[in-house]
């Protein structure tokens, strides 16, 4: 099982677990949840819910990997696999993303 905390405008909002089936699951933290000022970090990933299950990486977590050639320089410059997802993803957005949402290893 591998995990990394999901972090949104730098503040901790969930944890994203990669089980060892390859399945996905997210997870909101209950201090996230319990202040109402806190938003959803996606649309498709809402606060009414507190855990999500997924076969396959969230569309939304997916969305944040680079693509083409720059998928291709940065597996090999990290030695990943081009389809490792997870791995992609916990290298690629620790501190620059377009969005507010962060990835931190955990």
């Amino acid at each position: 099982m591998r995990q990394a905390t999901i972090c949104y405008k730098g503040e901790e909002a969930g944890v994203l677990q990669q089980l060892d089936d390859g399945s996905f699951t997210f997870r909101y933290l209950e201090t996230w949840l319990t202040d109402p000022q806190n938003p959803s970090i996606s649309l498709t990933l809402p606060r009414s819910q507190p855990e999500y299950h997924a076969e396959y990486l969230f569309p939304f977590f997916y969305n944040m990997l680079p693509e083409g050639t720059n998928r291709q320089v940065v597996c090999k410059a990290n030695k990943l696999d081009s389809n490792d997802y997870f791995g992609i993803l916990i290298t690629t957005a620790r501190y620059d993303t377009v969005g507010a949402i962060t990835v931190k290893k955990k």
